[in-house]
């Protein structure tokens, strides 16, 4: 008696769904790019709108082409390959297209937010606490989706590419929650639950982490299973890829503390991140390598079939970032390219040529199969049999390789040269090593050099935005001569049936001796005296252990890796496991351990209300995008910025939630801006430079700095920030352990902003009134100040230039803090006897 079998149909409209919608908003997000590479040498593209200064475009275009334009194509892929892979259809049209509908609203919410200066102010984790809970919604719609489908699959083992989707889902699961972990005060705005070094380590575990699990496991999957498609052969090495999936999971999720070295994050855990990032190298061109050769024997179709150019090139670009990646983390090398526009040139090499190329060609691949041609093949002979055969136009596909490669490569080319030659030149000194070569930030940021690299960047950007745009109109044209229609597949009534021996994946020879080797290797690595001995014996024992009984025993470890693949339960558990430990290593330590035992002498001194809402405003602003707050232990950062004080320690930024050390210097350091030691007494801090100098700052930059690229911020001196938010966030920071005292109420708060508004005010107007008058009296200065400076003390600009001279303030570690005093005192006589240069 024949098994029964029946037609199963695939769900491919939500396929179809998800590649058009990244299509579309990779458009947005690449245009955005281009916007923005344009403002950095044209600061009028600004146009002295808020909403369109780089500092807010900048969190648009990257949560664009991260979430929106590879979230969709991650989507489209593994829901196309998934279905196919257990020959089973989706296990919820409801849950798909609530999926679909859910994602493209929180993009919807965050293309709103952003650019109304609604951020955490965290790197690629910016949007605002009401979208994290939708999007971790979401994701777990996703989740349950997928892993309902492997419930119901048809195909008793799962695939590799089914590998890299479940290390995505659990692992960004786990690092989008920590990070996210937040104090609301409001509807709008929030205060992340760890601050300085904490939040340092926490953000950039996850920011390095997204790049692994959102931007490359997803897409490594994709690549396993669309280049044997395309290429039409079997994937070139099955124990590579089980060798290349299991040491990237457990290594890329170490590398995150290689984004903060020669900071002040403790030395023990930059050895740990330059360490794993090194080794990173190994399973990432395993990765590589083994995508290349799938590709031996259908090499002459790179001529012709425009799929296999984009999976090849892609690859390709994948290999070149991922060497560059753990170069980039050797600290010496960091000290060169950190900072500097070398390392925006390494990031858009992976998110352009990687994942752009192959979300091009898994697109070119998917549109002929999932519209179907109502008019035959292509005609054109030479692409009869190809990939792209039935694509709309496979020569405008050939073009859009050729036009995006340019791209790609002007831009990554002009960064190089711009992000290295700025980066000696902020380094130089001069012949004795006692001076800067090059002592004005803005004389490097206006040379030649980074200028030039500005501009080809933005043409590279352009071009390859060109090339996308070919792409729209090829698959539109596809789309609009084609018939959508829904893969199906003939199969056996029944489902893969109830694995057995389901214990037996956590309790045999290579996990037990796996997790014996980690627990052993980490005593040896982080403890002392005994239980260092104990830890390297201990190692050293069950390595040889292992080796032994695999010799003796003649025992299949394939065999039981064979049987793990039928269980999709303990498959993910050990795959939690081995991203998790990574991250328990670096983070754990950090949290646990008292603050105060590790600062270096120095203690932040808490900012007051008014400097707590000019912090703010700059994190809406988007200035942290610009802006560093770390003066690092190199010898050029202290000679530049550190003064008579030297570089950052661990305690001067404790009190920040979050931190601001930065990713990127734009402009200038200001870890010291305000000045250490200020003069003036206790909320009149004049710093490095006075308020009214600041004041002209922010109206237009280029006043008091000939040459800045600083956009215009006009609006702060007319639009007011909210005094009421105040009390709450007051209240949120002593719960996050900033020490105000548990009566500073209302009144007090009010009374505080009202008198230090005032006092910046008043010395900003004073000022000016000087220079306008100089014949008129103290006493006619001071009567015409006290009418006007209460209108000017409520604005945002006050706020702000508050929180700039707040910065660098500290006491030595046991000091008390400085008693407040709440009382009007008339400062102008004070600041106009004051040095303010000094």
């Amino acid at each position: 008696m024949s098994e029964k079998t029946v037609t199963v149909e695939y769900n491919d409209r939500i396929v179809r769904y998800f590649m058009l919608a990244s299509i579309v908003w990779g458009i947005v997000g690449m245009g955005a790019g281009v916007v923005i590479a344009l403002q950095l040498s044209f600061w009028q593209l600004n146009f002295d709108t808020s909403f369109l200064t780089f500092g807010r475009l900048r969190p648009l275009h990257t949560n664009a082409a991260i979430f929106a334009f590879v979230g969709n194509m991650m989507f489209a892929g593994i829901y196309y390959s998934t279905q196919r892979l257990c020959r089973c259809r989706l296990a919820s049209d409801f849950l798909s297209n609530l999926h679909f509908w859910g994602w493209q609203l929180i993009i919807v919410a965050a293309a709103i937010t952003l650019p109304l200066g609604f951020t955490q102010g965290k790197e690629y984790a910016e949007l605002i606490w009401p979208i994290d809970i939708a999007v971790a919604g979401i994701w777990l719609v996703f989740a349950a989706n997928f892993f309902w489908t492997l419930g119901v699959r048809r195909e008793r083992s799962l695939y590799v590419a089914i590998w890299f989707y479940i290390a995505t889902i659990v692992t960004v699961t786990m690092l989008y929650v920590v990070n996210n972990l937040a104090m609301p005060t409001s509807w709008l705005h929030s205060y992340s639950i760890y601050g300085g070094v904490q939040d340092a380590l926490v953000q950039w575990w996850y920011g390095h982490n997204a790049v692994a699990f959102f931007l490359t496991t997803p897409i490594l999957g994709i690549m396993y299973y669309f280049i044997p498609k395309a290429a039409n052969r079997p994937i070139y090495s099955y124990r590579l890829s089980v060798v290349h999936f299991w040491s990237l999971v457990f290594i890329y999720i170490w590398a995150g503390p290689h984004h903060l070295l020669n900071t002040a994050l403790p030395g023990w855990l930059q050895g740990l991140g330059m360490l794993f990032s090194v080794m990173l190298w190994a399973p990432s061109w395993g990765g590589m390598l083994n995508g290349l050769l799938t590709l031996r024997g259908a090499w002459d179709r790179l001529r012709t079939d425009p799929v296999i150019k984009f999976l090849a090139a892609g690859v390709t670009f994948y290999g070149m970032a991922t060497f560059e990646g753990p170069l980039m983390a050797v600290k010496a090398v960091n000290s060169l390219s950190h900072y500097t526009d070398w390392t925006i040139g390494h990031v858009h090499a992976g998110t352009l040529g990687w994942n752009g190329f192959m979300a091009a060609g898994m697109f070119y691949w998917l549109a002929p199969r999932l519209w179907k041609n109502r008019h035959g093949i292509e005609s054109d002979p030479k692409y009869v049999g190809t990939s792209c055969a039935g694509l709309w136009s496979p020569a405008l596909a050939n073009m859009h390789f050729w036009v995006g490669l340019v791209g790609i490569l002007l831009y990554v080319a002009a960064m190089w040269v711009g992000g290295i030659g700025s980066g000696l030149m902020y380094n130089a000194t001069t012949e004795g090593g006692t001076l800067l070569a090059y002592p004005n930030f803005v004389e490097v940021l206006d040379s030649g050099i980074v200028q030039n690299a500005y501009i080809l960047r933005a043409i590279g950007g352009f071009l390859y935005l060109s090339g996308f745009g070919m792409l729209a109109v090829n698959i539109l044209m596809t789309v609009r001569r084609g018939l959508a229609v829904n893969g199906t597949i003939e199969v056996h009534d029944d489902s893969h049936g109830t694995a057995k021996g389901r214990y037996s994946s956590f309790v045999n020879a290579p996990v037990l001796y796996t997790c014996a080797i980690i627990i052993s290797a980490l005593c040896w690595i982080f403890g002392e005296g005994l239980f260092l001995l104990v830890g390297l014996f201990a190692t050293t024992f069950f390595t040889l252990m292992a080796i032994i009984h695999f010799e003796v025993s003649g025992a299949k470890w394939s065999e039981w890796y064979d049987k793990l693949l039928e269980h999709t339960f303990g498959f993910t558990i050990l795959t939690i496991i081995a991203a998790a430990i990574g991250g328990a290593v670096q983070i754990i330590p950090t949290l646990v351990v008292e603050r105060a035992q590790n600062l270096e002498g120095r203690i932040q001194i808490e900012y007051t209300p008014l400097e707590l809402a000019g912090r703010d405003i700059y994190v809406a602003e988007g200035c942290y995008n610009c802006h560093s707050q770390m003066i690092r232990t190199l010898v050029p950062d202290v000679m530049r910025y550190g003064r008579d004080h030297g570089y950052s320690r661990l305690g001067e930024s404790i009190y920040d939630y979050p931190f601001q050390w930065g990713s990127k210097r734009t402009g200038p350091d200001l870890a010291r801006e305000g000045g250490p030691i200020s003069k003036g007494h206790q909320y009149m801090r004049i710093g490095l430079r006075d308020n009214t100098w600041h004041y002209r700052h922010f109206l237009n930059p280029r006043d008091p700095s000939p040459g800045s690229n600083m956009p215009k911020y006009p609006w702060l001196a007319t639009q007011e920030y909210s005094k009421s938010e105040l009390p709450m966030k007051i209240n949120a920071m002593r719960k996050l352990g900033v020490p105000y005292p548990l009566d500073y109420g209302e009144t007090e708060i009010y009374e505080q902003v009202s008198v230090q508004g005032n006092e910046i005010a008043s010395s900003i107007i004073a000022k000016d009134l000087k220079d306008l008058n100089p014949d008129w009296t103290d006493e006619q200065i001071a009567e015409r100040t006290a009418k006007l400076a209460p209108a000017l003390a409520d604005k945002k600009i006050i706020a702000l230039i508050a929180y700039v001279q707040k910065l660098g303030a500290y006491r030595m570690k046991g000091q008390e803090p400085v008693e407040r005093n709440v009382e009007a005192v008339d400062v102008v006589a004070e600041i106009e006897g004051e040095d303010s240069d000094s």
